[in-house]
């Protein structure tokens, strides 16, 4: 779950990291209100959850009010698109924040690094853009130190990464900021939180003018808060109605709708359909049960989907019996009646029984990946 710049800013002043002033409006006149009060030229920044706002038209510098009022008008409502967003995003709310003097941008990030089962924090002198850029083009630019997650960050990795990043002269005020961006991280179970840019102003000050924080789905039942800060026009629809089923799915670009009870299992199935030349539509792991309730809601969001042209499922059954999970995907598919051709690959506990059943159902059913997979790119391609 991601958090939109100025929840992520509200959240680090919290914890002590100096943020510039800023607040939320939803129409014009409230923009210009905002300016009004803060009463210095402002940034009216659109708050979508996409990169390259400032390319796409999204970031705009007022010097007045007036400026404000128009860019404004011409932010709000708006579609904002990029190359890595060629759908885009309707801009519903812009953050008017303090337009501050900046002399120098840096990055400074933290996030949980599962190699070493310890959060790696990364600072950079070359702020202001994409630290994968960075990263690319300059990686010895980028310095790392790992925190324990049961300790937090230790004053001294903060005065390395400090003086690795050329501030040393305010060596106090980041030790400040770099301390509650990791403590901010642990406290909210995020598996990423940044400050893109961290600037130094021509007042020598150290402020966060961007940010942005996401949050682990795994930890959110620790996190009630949270559901109060999500943004549902922010969701695909299909990702909206998987949440709410207790389905875990991610939309992606192909033709082939994937249904699997186990997320190692649904990976291990995308790749074998890309190996036979197919693209596979999403990511969908309805658990281990892969109960009735859960196949229908699950093969809904799949059809939901204009893309798809076939349709794999893929179900280990384990605890689960396999006749169970046959009759009730034959049960789903005669309520259903869909239009979409289907290949059932079925192995574990009464396997053999639910192929049978699924043959006399004149469903297609397979009996290993590489076979359902090869069977599942044929029919979409025929389409």
């Amino acid at each position: 779950m991601k958090l939109h710049e100025y929840q992520a800013k509200e959240m680090l002043a919290k914890y002590g990291v100096p943020v510039n002033e800023g607040h939320v409006a939803e129409t014009v006149e409230e923009a210009v209100e905002i300016a009004r009060r803060i009463g210095k030229p402002v940034m009216i920044k659109a708050q979508v959850m996409m990169g390259g706002r400032g390319k796409a038209g999204g970031v705009k510098y007022s010097k007045d009010v007036e400026a404000a009022r128009e860019n404004a008008s011409n932010i709000l409502g708006k579609l904002l698109q990029n190359e890595q967003n060629p759908k885009g995003e309707v801009v519903k709310r812009v953050l008017v924040a303090d337009a501050a003097d900046i002399a120098k941008e840096y990055y400074l990030g933290a996030t949980v690094d599962r190699g070493s089962k310890s959060i790696i924090v990364m600072g950079s002198a070359e702020g202001g853009v994409e630290i994968e850029q960075v990263a690319r083009d300059n990686p010895e630019a980028i310095i790392k130190v790992h925190v324990d997650p049961l300790l937090g960050m230790q004053d001294y990795q903060a005065r390395e990464l400090a003086f690795g990043m050329g501030l040393g002269e305010h060596i106090r005020d980041f030790t400040r900021v770099a301390k509650g961006l990791v403590r901010v991280l642990i406290d909210h179970d995020a598996s990423l939180v940044e400050i893109n840019p961290l600037v130094i102003t021509t007042e020598n000050k150290l402020i966060a003018l961007d940010a942005k924080m996401v949050l682990d789905d795994n930890g959110l039942f620790r996190q009630k808060w949270a559901e109060e800060m999500r943004d549902p026009a922010e969701e695909e629809e299909s990702e909206r109605e998987a949440r709410e089923a207790g389905i875990s799915f991610v939309k992606l670009d192909g033709n082939i709708g994937c249904m699997v009870n186990g997320a190692g299992l649904a990976m291990a199935t995308m790749d074998t359909i890309k190996e036979y030349g197919g693209e596979p539509a999403n990511f969908l792991d309805i658990g281990g049960g892969a109960r009735e309730d859960k196949v229908e809601a699950a093969l809904r969001i799949i059809l939901s989907d204009p893309n798809v042209k076939s349709v794999m499922f893929n179900i280990f059954g384990g605890i689960t019996r396999g006749d169970d999970v046959a009759r009730g995907i034959v049960k789903v598919l005669g309520q259903m009646k869909p239009d979409v051709p289907m290949v059932v690959r079925l192995v574990g506990t009464n396997a053999e029984e639910g192929r049978r059943i699924l043959e006399d159902a004149n469903l297609m059913a397979a009996k290993t990946l590489d076979e359902a997979a090869q069977k599942a790119v044929e029919l979409a391609n025929a389409r």
